[in-house]
């Protein structure tokens, strides 16, 4: 599992059919930032994931990846390799807030 903030969505017209209705986004995947451990910082790489849980631009998700993608009631039929399972309310590490959704 991983945390990353959503950044945008994907429209594909043309799909296979057990995609049709799925909602697609764009993450960036997140980590504690080496130089500042309280503050959390891209990893410069982008991945399309489906939505399980109703996520929104700029949110901050928990990411399953490979064959636990596909564990979820939404995901079991579906031929995906990444998928967004919760949305994240707050981060702590060391004893320190490092994110809070404010929203």
């Amino acid at each position: 599992m991983f945390l990353a903030k959503v950044t945008g969505t994907v429209v594909a017209t043309q799909k296979v059919a057990s995609m049709v209705g799925q909602k697609l986004l764009t993450v960036d995947p997140l980590r504690i930032d080496e130089k500042d451990a309280g503050r959390l910082k891209p990893t410069g790489r982008t991945f399309v994931v489906v939505d399980t849980v109703g996520a929104g631009e700029g949110e901050i998700v928990l990411i399953v990846q490979g064959s636990s993608a596909r564990y979820t009631p939404e995901t079991k039929p579906l031929p995906v390799d990444a998928a967004i399972i919760g949305i994240i309310d707050t981060v702590q590490v060391g004893g320190q807030i490092i994110f809070k959704n404010e929203g």
